[in-house]
């Protein structure tokens, strides 16, 4: 399987395996690999989607992995609202971070993220590559939009502060990103390398802003981004950049914990410099653990990684002290970890009940704005239309969202369907018949098909509701109109006791 010749109990191949996050396949049972490496050297995992089923599902497997390191780090990518693994096969019952900045409460953030921080931590989970610190600077981001609090510095700087403070008070770590910002892109890192091409003034005021304020409350990981910022590397993105996580986070900064990479197998990274280069090239710049398996989950990959570190510092292109120094960062974190003061596993059985809380931030999130045709709110089952765009990766397509099951519950024979491209306002309004129509967008100001489709659909039937669950940047339209700013569960919860109380 490898061309390298290793020793599993030697220092080096333990360190090579130390700066690695891997994922794996299951949901029931540690694949022997993962408890082989686990006991070579591995100290961290990651958990994605495909290992989730219940909450319960996911404790029983954190405890197997468990069982072979007390330690081991084990993360997850649970940003709540649109980002969300632990429930992505119902949506997630915290409302993401835009949701969050619209009611700009910082105590509020602060509880929501403590709740979800508990409620990780009754899953086994330790770390959370949450949150983002990103400001929207560019309303049509493709990849940042409701996952950032807002477009205002300050704003996401303290949003950001007290979401640190509140999951790291339930002993779970959390990773402000995307270092030093992906919120001015127009470009998914997933795809190729997005530029933020402004100078450093503005950079410092703007994009920076939320990182010093997530050190500042002791964030326990900075997860750094695939973009290149000419104003401080004109030739690296950030994750394979010296200037930007050694001289500019490490010394400039005075950041003293983790720095993790993004998801290495993304094609601003992977596409670019080659997987196995790339991951080399990050930790020689900084970095102190790689990010892999939201893609590649299996042994072989691991094997690969862990070998091209090993050869990298025998050639002398990696040094020995910069792996040695990013593998003790790794088991820093896994010891603050483990002795946090977050309840054992015996003690928070209970720990993963819905407090409720998530709704309530909701509902304070949602603006209702009534137009000029408002009649009545919706009293019968009615047609949803909703129009969806290509998913975002960092999203995926697994998790539902809308309105449909909500009024469904309360309306008993509603009747929905999925609209996309030219032409969905006509096909939307022959599916519907005469039934009262909610229409339900997520980035309409993005999409030209999907404004012309609401016009389309608000001309001919004045009555429309329309349901905007991603940034509401475009003017309010339609009889009623519900910013929700974002499309979690209990978004959609929020926004069908809207539609049915007017």
């Amino acid at each position: 399987m490898t061309t390298l010749t290793t020793h599993a109990g030697d220092t080096l191949t333990r360190n090579a395996l130390a700066v690695l996050q891997p994922g794996f396949d299951g949901t029931a049972t540690v694949p022997d690999w993962v408890r082989h490496r686990i006991d070579e050297g591995l100290a961290s995992v990651s958990l994605f989607g495909r290992n989730v089923r219940t909450a319960e599902q996911v404790a029983a497997l954190t405890a197997q992995l468990r069982a072979e390191r007390d330690d081991l780090l084990i993360a997850i990518d649970e940003e709540s609202g649109d980002v969300t693994r632990l429930e992505v096969r119902t949506g997630s019952s915290y409302p993401g971070n835009h949701a969050l900045g619209a009611v700009d409460d910082t105590t509020l953030t602060r509880e929501v993220a403590a709740d979800l921080g508990r409620r990780l931590a009754a899953c086994g989970i330790n770390l959370n590559w949450a949150p983002s610190a990103d400001v929207n600077a560019n309303p049509d981001n493709p990849v940042i939009g409701v996952r950032s609090f807002g477009s205002d510095p300050d704003l996401v700087a303290r949003h950001t502060a007290a979401y640190v403070e509140g999951m790291q008070s339930a002993g779970v770590a959390t990773s402000a990103k995307h270092f030093p910002g992906h919120g001015d892109t127009a470009i998914d890192s997933h795809h190729s390398v997005p530029v933020i091409d402004v100078d450093r003034d503005v950079l410092n005021s703007r994009d920076l802003a939320p990182f010093r304020a997530a050190i500042a409350a002791g964030t326990r990981a900075v997860m750094s981004a695939h973009v290149l910022a000419p104003a401080l590397d004109p030739d690296n993105p950030g994750t394979l950049s010296r200037r930007i996580l050694t001289g500019l986070l490490r010394e400039e900064f005075g950041y003293d914990g983790l720095i993790v990479t993004d998801g290495m197998d993304m094609q601003a990274i992977a596409g670019t410099y080659g997987f196995e280069r790339g991951c080399v090239l990050a930790i020689a710049a900084g970095a102190d653990a790689i990010c892999t398996g939201g893609g590649p989950s299996d042994e072989g990959t691991v094997l690969r990684l862990r070998d091209a570190f090993v050869a990298a510092v025998r050639s002398g292109e990696l040094p020995e002290e910069r792996l040695a120094d990013a593998a003790d960062r790794v088991r820093a974190l896994a010891g603050w970890a483990a002795s946090s003061k977050a309840p054992g596993a015996a003690e928070r059985a209970g720990g993963a009940a819905d407090s409720g809380i998530g709704l309530v931030a909701a509902r304070r999130a949602l603006t209702v704005t009534r137009g000029e045709t408002y009649v009545a709110p919706v009293t019968e089952a009615p047609y949803v239309a909703t129009f969806s765009p290509l998913p975002n990766i960092a999203v995926g397509d697994e998790t539902p969202w809308g309105v449909t099951a909500e009024l469904t519950r309360r309306f008993p024979g509603t009747e929905s369907g999925t609209f996309s491209g030219d032409g969905a306002g006509e096909q939307a309004l022959a599916a519907a018949g005469d039934r009262r129509i909610v229409a339900v967008v997520r980035d309409a100001h993005r999409h030209t098909w999907m404004a012309e489709a609401l016009r389309t659909l608000v001309t001919a039937r004045p009555d429309t509701v329309v349901v905007e669950m991603g940034v509401p940047q475009s003017a309010p339209i339609g009889a009623l109109h519900i910013a929700t700013r974002g499309a979690a569960r209990v978004c959609g919860e929020a926004a069908a006791e809207a539609i049915v109380t007017g």
